[in-house]
Parts: C-alpha cells; structure tokens; sequence
C-alpha cells in the first residue's frame, strides 16, 4: 500500500507565495474586468466595489457606442500586422547577412547596428515625423507602420539563433550548388520558426500598445489606434469607469490572446537564443 504523498513544509511556502505574488500582480486586470461589468453608480461608489451586484453587460455595447473602438481595434490590427511583417522579412535577412555571410567589418557593422538599440525614441521622433509629413503620409496606414518595420532587436535575436545552426550545413548546401535564397528558404526559414514566433509576439505586442506616435500623425478620427481612441471613453464620459474599463478589456483582448496563443514558442525562441552568442 502506498503512502500519499506529502509537500515538505518549504516547498508548500514557496507555492503559497506564488499564488501571493500572482494575485498582487493580476489583480489590476482582475479588477478593471470586475468593473466592466459594474453599473456606473457601482463603479462610482466609495470605498470602491470589488465584484459587481450582477453581470451587466451594457457597459461593453455603451463603450462600443461612445467610441468607435470596432474601427480603431481594425485600424491597430493593421498597423500591427504590417509590423510583424515587416520586421520578419527585415531581421531575418540582416540576421542572415550577418550570421551566415563573410565579408570586411562584419563585427563592427553588427556592433554599430546594434548601438541603434541605445538611442531613445523620443530622440528620432520629430526626424521620423517630419520624414512622414513630407511623404505625405499622416493619418495613414504606412505612416504609422513605416518607421517601425526593421529593428535591431529583431536582427540581434534572429542572428543568434542562427549562429546555433551548424556551419558545416551552410557549407554543404553551397557545395551541392545551393544558393543563398534556396538555403534561406528551405533550411534557415523552418529551423528558425521558435525565434521567428519569438519576434512576432514581441513586435506585434509592441505595435499594438503603441501611443505616443500615432496620437501624434494622426489628425483623423477614423485613423486612430485603440490606445488613442480608448481616452475618448474617459473624455466623453469622466466619471463612467466601467466604460472606461469596458474598453479597456476590449482592448487587451488581442494581445492576451496572442501571449497565449503563442507562450510556447515565445519561451522557446528565447531560450534558444541565449544559448549561444
């Protein structure tokens, strides 16, 4: 007969102080769905409520009629996945060139392209915004997408994960009269789909909470992003939290579905390129 197992008093602790930890954590997002469901005197109330009286959807269908979020969710979608793209096709070329090819000066250009990472935004943002006015393309899809299609990051993380596959498979497929794009396409594409997964959730992340840039190309209603158009909840109505709230769920949405849609090859792409440098 065997004894049921037993959790030492340590191990026991450690889970109590994670599920501490990640209820102190969660609770901000806990509470802003807890208060999308709120009626407006609920989430006015003092001390605030913490759980609504009953489930009132209206808070959601009231959002979506003060603020055109259906248009600026769109609109983000867009811009977002003209980014991924963008970046994809961007870093992992450069990664390639740098990882796979040999040519003078490779190590300080890559080092160079590198110290870009260093600089802040705000310093290139009146730069990039004079560039997209004189292209003539505020208040547009590749307005708000162009300055954001080729990172640094992206060709670091992509490198790296390129430098794990063996030299001697590069060097078999030239000799087997494989070219560049061929062993790109066909060897470098599908081993590296972990880090390209990677790049995807990271950039598509980053374009979607954008705020700052396009609040600032944007003069058009109909052209803004969810994170501009969500503060028109709280201008509209200032005091109706579970609006603001309401979109605020509505909004993070995407993105949650996307960390766990791709968590996997997320923490995989990431480990496998902190492996080698």
């Amino acid at each position: 007969m065997s004894t049921p197992r037993r959790f030492p008093i340590r191990t026991s602790l450690h889970y109590l102080l994670l599920t501490v930890v990640s209820l102190i954590i969660a609770f901000p997002l806990l509470f802003a769905i807890s208060t999308s469901f709120m009626t407006p005197s609920e989430s006015l109330s003092s001390p605030p409520n913490l759980f609504p009286s009953h489930f009132n959807l209206n808070s959601y269908h009231d959002a979506l009629a003060v603020a055109p979020l259906g248009k600026f969710l769109l609109n983000s979608l867009i811009v977002s996945l003209a980014i991924v793209a963008g970046q994809l096709f961007t870093s992992a070329l450069s990664a390639y060139a740098f990882a796979f090819l040999r040519f003078p000066g490779r190590n300080l250009l890559f080092y160079l392209f590198l110290t870009t990472m260093m600089i802040p935004w705000e310093v290139t943002l009146i730069p990039n915004y004079f560039t997209i006015k004189e292209l003539g393309w505020l208040s547009t899809y590749q307005g708000l997408a162009a300055p954001f299609l080729a990172t640094a990051f992206g060709t670091f993380l992509l490198r790296q994960f390129y430098m794990q596959i063996p030299r001697d498979l590069y060097e078999a497929a030239m000799l087997d009269g494989c070219g560049h794009w061929r062993f790109f396409l066909t060897v470098v594409v599908p081993l590296s789909r972990p880090a390209l997964g990677t790049l995807s959730v990271y950039a598509f992340i980053q374009a979607w909470n954008m705020y700052l840039w396009p609040l600032l190309i944007t003069n058009k209603t109909s052209m803004r992003t969810v994170q501009v158009g969500i503060s028109m909840l709280q201008n509209e109505e200032q005091l109706a939290w579970n609006l603001v709230m309401a979109g605020v769920v509505l909004v993070l949405l995407p993105t949650v579905i996307m960390l766990i849609v791709g968590q996997k090859q997320l923490v995989k792409g990431l480990l496998s390129g902190a492996v080698k440098g």
